[in-house]
């Protein structure tokens, strides 16, 4: 019997670092790889998800989801005029970004990405026909924006750019001077391209305002979010692009033959994410996580002498272990000594000798994670 092949754009394509290593943690291991809030989702939609599931028939809903969530999701952008025909309410936010490279890339279309980027993007590029050229994020200014990278990498041939800010890997947040900057550099290439505005962590942030969007400073911008992290709904799957009537209404098409909609009873929970005790609950989740980044930070420089990055927003931060050797060596020993960190070269060749570690756990665990690591370093 012959054996199965992948088809030719899958081949190649292996399950991620972040799982390779987490599916190897023995049961006893502190977990600080894993981007997955440990908080509950707030108590004001699970009691409505509760109702829904009780009292509602739980059918479909119209392909582009419930008319007052897409309501409401186009309200948090009043600068862009979406109207509800401009939402899609996707199954996640990772829909949202197959659904949109696969609606606007062509075979051979180029794609910026940046370097270090979420590990999807390359793939999902790979996967829709196109090429994928990364922008830097260079290590050395703690990977902070370069204009002067992006300028270079930019061409006619540019399709799409995408932008993430906050960032996964590292949690820096892009200014309004570095958004405009890339928004100008854009406009002036000739590529009208379209640029799709990650913003998945944008409500998790420790600065005095919430991060800004590219989509103030160029029209020509698609966002995609969703509430996986801001109300801690990662198992819900409730995402959105928002943008262009005309991109949205062709993604559309793609979103109805690959899910239908939706969950419909995470859709009608959802409408409650807008809530004044949602609000509460969300001010609150940023505290806990702020407590969390500032206790991590000061325990891996000043117990393990490590020089970190110190995040803007979202839950990680990359730390340099460059001088125990080779970051997966050192995540190997973090598993024999029971925790799991990420390997942050799996993100993009511009985080080489870094680990990525989140702080997705309490402080408790956060303590004694970084002791193991500790423990794994001295063993090099």
């Amino acid at each position: 019997m012959n054996q199965f092949q992948p088809p030719p754009f899958l081949r190649g394509i292996e399950k991620s670092m972040i799982r390779k290593i987490s599916d190897r943690a023995r049961p006893d291991s502190i977990s600080l790889g894993l981007g997955e809030p440990d908080l509950p989702t707030p108590e004001v939609i699970r009691r409505e998800a509760i109702r829904v599931i009780q009292e509602e028939r739980s059918g479909y809903t119209l392909q582009a989801g419930l008319p007052s969530l897409r309501e409401r999701i186009a309200g948090d952008y009043p600068h862009m005029g979406l109207s509800i025909d401009q939402v899609i309410v996707t199954a996640g936010s990772q829909e949202s970004l197959y659904l949109i490279l696969r609606t606007l890339v062509e075979e051979g279309d180029e794609v910026l990405i940046p370097n270090p980027g979420f590990i999807p993007y390359p793939t999902i590029v790979r996967m829709v026909g196109g090429r994928a050229v990364t922008y830097r994020l260079p290590a050395r200014t703690d990977f902070a924006f370069d204009i002067d990278d992006f300028k270079r990498k930019l061409s006619a041939r540019t399709k799409v750019v995408i932008c993430i800010s906050p960032s996964n890997p590292t949690g820096r947040v892009l200014s309004a001077g570095d958004l405009r900057a890339m928004a100008d550099a854009v406009s002036a290439s000739g590529s009208n391209a379209f640029i799709v505005s990650d913003e998945i962590y944008r409500e998790l942030y420790y600065t005095s305002e919430r991060a800004p969007s590219i989509s103030e400073f160029y029209p020509r911008t698609i966002v995609v979010s969703g509430l996986s992290k801001s109300m801690r709904m990662t198992g819900w799957r409730i995402g959105w692009l928002a943008g262009d009537a005309d991109v949205v209404r062709a993604a559309l098409v793609l979103h109805g033959y690959v899910v239908t909609c939706a969950s419909s009873i995470s859709q009608k929970a959802a409408l409650a994410a807008w809530t004044h005790e949602a609000a509460a609950a969300r001010e609150e989740y940023r505290a806990i996580f702020h407590r969390r980044r500032d206790h991590l930070l000061g325990l891996l420089r000043n117990d393990l002498g490590l020089r970190c990055v110190t995040p803007e927003g979202a839950f990680y931060t990359m730390v340099d272990v460059g001088t125990y050797g080779d970051e997966m060596r050192v995540a190997e020993a973090g598993l024999d000594h029971g925790v799991v960190t990420i390997p942050a070269a799996s993100f993009g060749d511009e985080s080489k000798g870094f680990l990525r570690i989140s702080f997705c756990a309490d402080e408790e665990r956060l303590s004694e994670g970084v002791r193991r690591l500790g423990a794994a370093l001295k063993s090099l």
